[in-house]
């Protein structure tokens, strides 16, 4: 299944049916009286979230959705039958936004949710609607309401617990497919990764996910390369594992370049935790590791850890330092879920 985070949707909720207008006509009753029904409710457009997806690619090949009009009414009294509603299922992480591409409609962050983004039209009242007593036959009927037209775009941020980060060919698919089921294309050469890739990473009994992005370059947050198009997708992740390959010339230089992107981006992702690494160290040697350590480790002013991908050596320890900060960040949230309900319901 191919991969897309971002699609453009044109949506239209569905029209009320018209009032009718009606007489009563039967034999021997002369003056029947008005019975001319309402008409139906016009369908609406609603988004909900569903498991079971990780792509928008559906609505590359659908993009335009439309509810049903509602039926006019009919007389006797019968009321028109109302349009049915429509129902874009996106993936969990999407972001719906308005024809701007910049005002958040709704964010889709729990199976289940789900969100109207045009209602339907009511019926307009037929002629019985409006029968008093000084007008026991009124020829007039409302019409239905008009149908809500717009444009929205669907923009996928996936949601993980672990994001990689790092230059191209830093050794973030190898990773990946080393940790998890995940067969990402890995190859000696940039931008191998040209799609986010989900991976679920197991250490001592317990299951995380792992979102590999495709790698940065300098200018990255200002739409250089590719990164540009995913930084979004590691808004969402409770630490980030940034990569440094070992066999540089210039480690230093190379985690500088990640940390200026994420704060030339912005939206909070430089302040996440993060778990910095040396990788491919199986090419140096002990002499050659501790150098590009000491080098790291003075621009990073915190602790860096040794780690290939390609013969595994250091994965199971920086599997678990991503598991405790996982586990750090929950409980962090738990007790900031329970502090709201707290100030929620003291008097």
């Amino acid at each position: 299944m191919k991969f897309l985070d971002l699609a453009k949707v044109y949506i239209r909720s569905g029209a009320g049916g018209n009032g009718s207008i009606s007489f009563r006509r039967e034999k021997y009753i002369e003056f029947g009286g008005p019975n001319g029904g309402n008409g139906g409710r016009g369908g609406d457009v609603i988004a909900e979230a569903v498991d079971g997806l990780n792509t928008l690619i559906d609505f590359r090949y659908q993009q335009h959705f439309f509810a049903r009009n509602g039926q006019g009414g009919m007389g006797n009294l019968r009321t028109g039958a109302d349009g049915e509603d429509i129902i874009l299922r996106v993936p969990v992480g999407t972001e719906i936004l308005d024809e701007d591409e910049e005002t958040v409609i709704a964010d889709m962050t729990e199976v289940g949710q789900r969100v109207m983004l045009a209602k339907g039209g009511n019926g307009g009242f037929g002629n019985a609607h409006f029968k008093t007593s000084v007008n026991q036959a009124p020829r007039r009927a409302n019409p239905g309401q008009e149908e809500i037209e717009r444009t929205i775009w669907l923009r996928l941020k996936l949601i993980a617990d672990v994001g990689l980060l790092g230059l191209p060919n830093a050794g973030k698919s190898t990773f990946l497919a080393a940790t998890s089921n995940a067969r990402p294309k890995v190859a000696d050469y940039p931008f191998t990764t040209l799609h986010p890739n989900l991976g679920v990473v197991g250490v001592d009994g317990v299951e995380f996910v792992v979102a590999d992005i495709p790698g940065l370059i300098e200018g990255a947050s200002e739409g250089r390369g590719l990164g540009d198009m995913f930084l979004g997708h590691v808004e969402r992740c409770a630490v980030l594992l940034h990569l440094v390959d070992g066999t540089s010339d210039e480690v230093a230089d190379d985690y500088e370049t990640i940390i200026g992107e994420l704060n030339a981006y912005g939206e909070g992702l430089v302040d996440k935790p993060r778990i910095t690494v040396l990788n491919k160290i199986d090419a140096l040697d002990d002499e050659l590791r501790e150098m590009q350590r000491t080098f790291l480790e003075e621009v990073t002013g915190g602790p860096v850890m040794f780690m290939s991908g390609a013969s595994g050596e250091g994965l199971t320890e920086v599997l678990r330092a991503l598991r405790s900060k996982i586990d750090a960040n929950r409980l962090k949230e738990r007790n900031g879920l329970e502090a709201e309900e707290d100030e929620a319901w003291r008097p």
